[in-house]
């Protein structure tokens, strides 16, 4: 089939290309001129296991190509996916400018019936503006149809994702343009779910509230686990092996972060105040994880006492492991708290180090993980990289000042870090 994505963010650029890796015909446009150079030369913006071999092999077959132009989209194109950014403003509710404009854009340019979908994640009844939108200014009054059809992507594993999800949603006005999306997805061999717009629309945000529920109430029972001597990853084991409950997200931590969980939490309360309903649930899953931040942040001053001056090596800058993305991430924050109170850091990323210098000066970037701990008062695990998990424990404590490590994300052995003569500090156990 041939298809148009509107915007080569995360969301775009996944979608785009593994659309191309099954066989549709993509075109991906961005405002962008020099990332669409970059990607047009088979370089990636982002860091995502897997997604630069697909694009460089779509790339060279043809299936996939990059421009600048929204017309060349929308004329080369039967349906056409809108990817663009939908940030939050300052009361937590969603920025919808980029999509209001791409829409126009389209409707400017569009001379025949198209399918426009909205791929990006946004408020429920943005359906109905998007088509209001169209009707305003398209010039020709022809017909389309609009659909919705959200992204359940996890960054690190979104190729994955996306080439076997676990359902496809689709939110339609009508039913003319559901053949056409199943044709889309026929090649994933998945359930799709039709439905209309707006219960696309919340499911999208119901799903991501439920999950950043989930991560709250285990860090909720962590700290019940802490004061009555339990073990937190043995708690989530007992109660995630319980069908209806599930292991997924019941693993304790700083708590979660990045561009979509936090956004999308504010944004669903937001929405769920113009509906008439005080989400109060979700807002306090918003306060459990500011909490657990803080409650980390205390284990440090607690057993350092005074941050001034004291060396910290932290391993991880990303918001999770397997990305580059430092948005919003508690690495980041726990780094910048770190710092205001006077602590000298070392830090190492697999990935992230690049991006973390926009938000991250004064520390000492460091080439390998076996290294950061070398001279420092501390040690801080921030990100569940796997690689992690192989660190040289022997040789850190042997080159710390003080062999003491606060793991975040409950990386490594209990028994084995005391065998190893560690001050250790890690989440709910």
């Amino acid at each position: 089939m041939k298809v148009s994505i509107i915007g080569t963010g995360y969301v775009g650029l996944v979608t785009g290309t593994c659309f191309a890796e099954v066989g549709h015909k993509v075109i991906c446009v961005d405002c962008d001129d020099e990332k669409v150079k970059l990607l047009q030369q088979g370089g990636v913006p982002i860091y995502e296991p897997g997604l630069e071999e697909l694009i460089q092999k779509n790339v060279a077959s043809g299936g996939l190509t990059f421009t600048t132009s929204t017309r060349e989209g929308v004329e080369k194109s039967d349906i056409i996916f809108i990817a663009v950014p939908t940030p939050p403003l300052p009361d937590g509710s969603v920025d919808l400018s980029f999509m209001e404009g791409v829409a126009r854009d389209i409707a400017s340019v569009m001379t025949s019936y198209k399918i426009v979908v909205d791929k990006s994640t946004v408020p429920v009844k943005t359906g109905d503006k998007v088509v209001e939108t169209i009707r305003r200014y398209c010039k020709s009054q022809v017909e389309f149809d609009v659909v919705s059809n959200p992204e359940f992507l996890r960054e690190g594993f979104a190729v994955g994702d996306f080439l076997k999800p676990d359902r496809v949603v689709v939110g339609v006005r009508s039913q003319r343009p559901v053949t056409a999306m199943r044709e889309m997805y026929a090649p994933f061999n998945c359930p799709i779910i039709v439905t209309d717009i707006n219960s696309a629309e919340l499911i999208k945000h119901a799903a991501n509230s439920f999950l950043a529920l989930k991560i709250s109430y285990i860090n909720a029972i962590s700290v019940l686990c802490e004061a009555s001597g339990a073990n937190v990853q043995e708690v989530a084991n007992g109660i995630g092996m319980d069908h209806r409950i599930g292991r997924a997200f019941l693993d304790s931590s700083l708590g979660f972060g990045g561009s979509c969980f936090p956004k999308d939490l504010s944004a669903f309360i937001k929405i769920s105040e113009k509906l008439g309903y005080d989400f109060a649930l979700l807002k306090e899953v918003q306060c459990i994880n500011a909490r657990q931040m803080d409650r980390f942040f205390k284990k440090i001053v607690d057993t350092l006492w005074v941050l001034k001056d004291k060396k910290i090596g932290v391993l991880g800058l990303a918001f999770k492991q397997n990305t580059d993305d430092v948005r919003m991430s508690p690495a980041i924050e726990l780094c910048q708290r770190l710092q205001k109170e006077g602590a000298i850091l070392r830090v190492y990323d697999p990935k992230a180090m690049e991006k973390a210098k926009s938000l991250l000066q004064n520390v000492t970037y460091v080439a390998d993980m076996n290294s950061v701990a070398e001279g420092c008062d501390a040690l801080v695990v921030a990100t569940e990289w796997p690689e992690f998990k192989k660190l040289d424990l022997e040789r850190v404590r042997k080159v710390m000042t003080h062999p003491i490590m606060f793991d975040g994300r409950n990386l490594f052995d209990l028994e084995e870090m005391e065998r190893l003569g560690f001050i250790y500090k890690s989440i709910g156990r």
